[in-house]
């Protein structure tokens, strides 16, 4: 019986060095690319920041100079008169009526807002889904002179029936009560802004709903709970500060739209018991009615105004910034 026998296999041919590691980013140097769009990044937060600071001082400059030669209490008038002998002026219906058109706006467009984003993402099927969700973008393109027409030519007109009911059913109150005006009140801007920001929230809802793990609902299936449940265990928990960020951007263009509110509202400077009652003003339709025709020391009082509107819209955005902080636990970026 012949026995072969086999030759150890020969050692491999030695190949090329493997190169040294790479410390550079142990020693916190990074390549050229990656220092500009640091330093770019950067800048564009600084100037972000000296923009608002600058912003900031102007109004405030000018702001100071108006209410040094007002002779009437700058938050509390209820006049708007700064060309006058002496000059008087206040806000106090320009802040009211700017919170409240903006709250109205807020309490219609948020929640059929979420429930459109709801459908879209977690009831409707896609062939469905799409072209509604192509038809709520395509309301975010429309111009605000657009609405400001459609809500003077269309809106205004049909309202009478929704007053009278409101009236009749709710008019005990005092706060809805119509006494047969025209229908160019602080409810009818409310209305006109829930329909302008109603794109933007429920845009912005939609995608933060798509962002909801896979695995948290199918969880909660595997548990027995139905859709609604998953709805209200999984994706409002977890959608909860994306649907606050997105309401706090439809609240910002509530608070500065101009000209659709000044083509419905019948402004006047006097506060009415009623949310139906014609008359009111806020601060954007204030500015662009009366700013070509001011003086000097009226185009001061203006930026006065729009000083307090700028700081009502900080104010504002903090609050959210908080509201997101507690909640962070929900975050998509810590799920």
């Amino acid at each position: 019986m012949d026995i072969t026998t086999q030759k150890p296999a020969a050692p491999p041919a030695p190949g090329p060095a493997a190169p040294p590691p790479d410390t550079r980013a142990a020693r916190g140097v990074t390549r050229p690319g990656d220092r500009i769009f640091l330093g770019l990044s950067r800048g564009s937060g600084i100037l972000v920041l000296v923009l608002m600071a600058a912003i900031a001082a102007f109004l405030t400059y000018r702001a100071s100079l108006a209410i040094s030669k007002d002779e009437a209490n700058f938050f509390t008038t209820f006049e708007w008169n700064p060309s006058g002998l002496p000059p008087e002026f206040g806000i106090a219906v320009l802040a009211f009526g700017t919170v409240v058109s903006s709250v109205i706006a807020m309490v219609i467009a948020v929640p059929v807002a979420v429930a459109i984003a709801l459908f879209i993402t977690h009831y409707a099927p896609r062939r469905l889904g799409g072209p509604i969700g192509y038809v709520i973008d395509l309301l975010a393109a429309v111009p605000s002179i657009v609405y400001g027409l459609w809500g003077a030519l269309v809106l205004v007109p049909h309202l009478d029936g929704l007053y009278g009911w409101l009236d009749d059913y709710l008019g005990w109150t005092g706060i809805l009560e119509w006494n047969d005006g025209a229908p160019r009140s602080l409810f009818t801007v409310g209305i006109l802004l829930a329909v302008m920001i109603l794109p933007i929230i429920t845009n912005v809802s939609r995608e933060v709903f798509r962002q909801v793990p896979r695995m948290h609902e199918e969880a909660a299936l595997a548990l027995g709970a139905t859709r609604w449940e998953v709805i209200r265990m999984s994706v409002l928990p977890f959608g909860r500060s994306g649907v606050i960020s997105a309401s706090m951007l439809g609240l910002g263009r509530a608070l500065g739209e101009t000209m659709a509110v000044a083509m419905v509202l019948s402004p006047s400077f006097t506060i009415s018991a009623s949310l139906l009652d014609p008359g009111g003003g806020t601060f954007a339709q204030n500015i662009a009615g009366k700013f070509n025709e001011a003086t000097e020391m009226g185009r001061d009082a203006l930026i006065a105004s729009g000083l307090v509107l700028f700081v009502i819209t900080l104010l504002v955005n903090g609050a959210a910034r908080l509201i997101i902080a507690r909640r962070k636990e929900y975050s998509g970026a810590n799920a």
